[in-house]
């Protein structure tokens, strides 16, 4: 979905006019279009994301380390 959203936004169309085409495919709201901040959100996250790799892939370290250690622990 937000492969959609970025290229049409790329496209220079509003989040108002891509926003009725999208669905949620799963989950408590599967079927209905989602908001307009949650929209605005993901491509903050996603603009968060292209201009900080190294943060990104550094914060999913630490957590797959602190996942494999509360792992190892709960054995």
């Amino acid at each position: 979905m937000l492969h959609t959203v970025l290229r049409r936004w790329a496209a220079g169309e509003t989040v108002e006019q891509i926003r009725p085409d999208l669905i949620i495919p799963t989950g408590k709201r599967k079927g209905r279009n989602p908001s307009a901040a949650s929209i605005y959100r993901a491509l903050a996250a996603h603009g968060r994301t292209q201009a900080y790799p190294d943060a990104v892939e550094q914060a999913l370290a630490e957590h797959a380390q602190r996942a494999s250690a509360t792992t190892s622990r709960q054995s």
